[in-house]
């Protein structure tokens, strides 16, 4: 597999541009993200500015041409990607011809370096909070292995197919959502490969009549992996924002899905310090549990927003439970004021975008 990802490399480096004025290829000026290879499968994509797709759509257009050379590939799949515009593959104007994602503005990943830290009740507390705030949002649950989105919203039905083939959405507290767990039966383990899980989440995204929304919410898998990495690259996001403990060990694992973001330019939007202190429903004493401020300090550190914190509650573990989440169930709560008070600081610092030079590209 080693040997035809270096002929993919050879290929790519073949395909020479003149980037404002300056001879290169595309692997030098870092059009191209990471090449993913699976069954005879590659997969990359470049990176691209919406103001000039028509040269993009070429360049995209030459490297199938150029990767059709190898023997021993089964499929090639290139797609065009923006981090500043959010546009993947938009060939069509014509916005019926659209799918999947396509119509959503703004893909934001809610991810941890490892799992227990709370990732899945804050992603969906926070995709009510938006909500709250008069955006439309969806969230997609894309831990394959552990689908936890199902147990949160209280619901078990599988959902419908659209006359077009398309897999309609569960809508619960007024937003979209999609989860493996909505196709399984609760007890069932999944025992897949990587790119079967990676072929799941792609058919989430993309065979999912997801409709016009502002805010999509992915709740990623914990870790750094294949599929996290293949998911950040493949994704057009908006940015990230990292779920930790204030422990030590959490922010660790937090790091790490920090750096991976970083590497594949997905904007950090913020870290989030989830069960920041525990608050006693008797006394309403605070302690400690996990260590004070550790997830704060962390973000002065790495240089990125803190966002904010949430306590460790009762309550937030019982409507969890009970599948009626906090903002759902009690908005008026404190802790669903935190929430609301992290939802806004993610709207506002998604909303502002950076214009950047269009590049004078020609294609040799």
């Amino acid at each position: 597999m080693s040997q035809i990802k270096d002929q993919v490399i050879d290929k790519l480096k073949s395909i020479h541009i003149t980037l404002n004025g300056k001879k290169s290829n595309i692997i030098d000026e870092k059009f191209i993200d990471d090449v993913v290879i699976a069954n005879k499968k590659v997969f990359l994509s470049i990176k691209a500015d919406k103001s000039n797709i028509e040269k993009y759509n070429q360049l995209k257009v030459k490297v199938e041409n150029e990767l059709s050379k190898i023997d021993g590939l089964d499929k090639i799949s290139v797609s065009l990607t923006s981090h500043n515009d959010n546009q993947l593959d938009k060939t069509q104007s014509n916005k019926s011809s659209r799918k999947g994602i396509d119509l959503v503005s703004n893909i934001i990943a809610i991810a941890s370096g490892k799992g227990g830290v709370g990732k899945s009740t804050t992603s969906i507390n926070l995709a009510l909070a938006i909500n709250n705030l008069g955006y439309k949002v969806g969230i997609l649950d894309a831990d394959i292995y552990g689908p936890s989105i199902p147990k949160l919203i209280g619901e078990s039905k599988k959902p419908k197919v659209s006359d077009e083939g398309k897999i309609l959405p569960i809508i619960k507290f007024n937003i979209s959502i999609m989860s493996i767990g909505f196709l399984i039966s609760e007890g069932t383990p999944m025992i897949w490969r990587g790119p079967m899980v990676i072929s799941a989440i792609n058919q989430m995204l993309n065979d999912v009549d997801w409709g016009d929304l502002d805010y999509l919410i992915v709740d990623m898998p914990p870790g750094t992996g294949d599929v996290q990495l293949t998911m950040a690259q493949r994704v057009p996001m908006s940015g990230a924002v990292i779920i930790s403990t204030p422990q030590d060990l959490a922010l660790i694992d937090a790091k790490k899905g920090l750096e991976m973001f970083k590497k594949v330019n997905v904007p950090i939007i913020g870290i989030i310090e989830n069960m920041s202190t525990f608050i006693c429903p008797h006394c309403n004493k605070e302690t400690y549990i996990f260590g004070k401020e550790g997830a704060e300090f962390e973000a002065k550190k790495q240089n990125v927003d803190f966002l904010g914190d949430i306590p460790l509650e009762v309550v937030i573990r019982e409507t969890s439970d009970n599948g009626n989440p906090i903002l759902s169930s009690n908005p008026e709560a404190s802790v669903s004021k935190k929430f609301l008070s992290i939802a806004e600081k993610i709207v506002s610092k998604v909303s502002v975008s950076s214009s950047t030079k269009n590049p004078n590209i020609i294609i040799e």
